[in-house]
């Protein structure tokens, strides 16, 4: 009779759904190049032309496939000018660094004003959507292809 009025044994309930971990980003390798995560894109006005407003955004790529930099154009006026913060890796013996500065776009060239390391640079807007950018720096010079990140 004692059988008969033995229930089963409960199944115990599912542990509770844990809240998500914020993601933390893992830290760049050395020698890598680094924008701030602060830095703040103000998407082009609608006054400014298509082939200007193309070049807003952050831009990463390694140039002779071996040195890291990131383009972020910041803002873009509606006749070219743009102001960005641009990042390098290790290059040669100049370590890496965080520079603002201020360009222009000519046709489908953005060329910015020197910048505080000594470099001059240019981005050149490809068919592809890509930049083909240019970086001058104690007598080298460095080519290399940026991507829209």
């Amino acid at each position: 009779m004692l059988a008969a009025c033995q229930t089963a044994p409960e199944t115990p309930p599912p542990p509770a759904p844990q809240p998500a971990l914020p993601a933390v980003a893992a830290p760049a390798p050395e020698g890598s190049a680094v924008l701030d995560p602060s830095v703040a894109i103000i998407p082009p006005a609608k006054g400014v032309a298509p082939k200007y407003a193309a070049f807003s955004g952050i831009w990463a790529g390694q140039l002779d496939g071996l040195y890291e930099g990131k383009l972020a154009v910041l803002t873009i006026s509606p006749r070219g000018s743009v102001t960005v913060t641009y990042a390098w890796g290790d290059l040669a013996d100049n370590r890496p660094g965080v520079a603002d500065g201020a360009g222009k776009i000519v046709g489908t060239t953005l060329k910015l004003g020197r910048l505080p390391n000594g470099a001059d640079a240019s981005f050149a807007m490809q068919p592809d959507g890509t930049l083909a950018v240019t970086y001058a720096l104690a007598g080298h010079t460095y080519t290399g292809t940026f991507a829209r990140q």
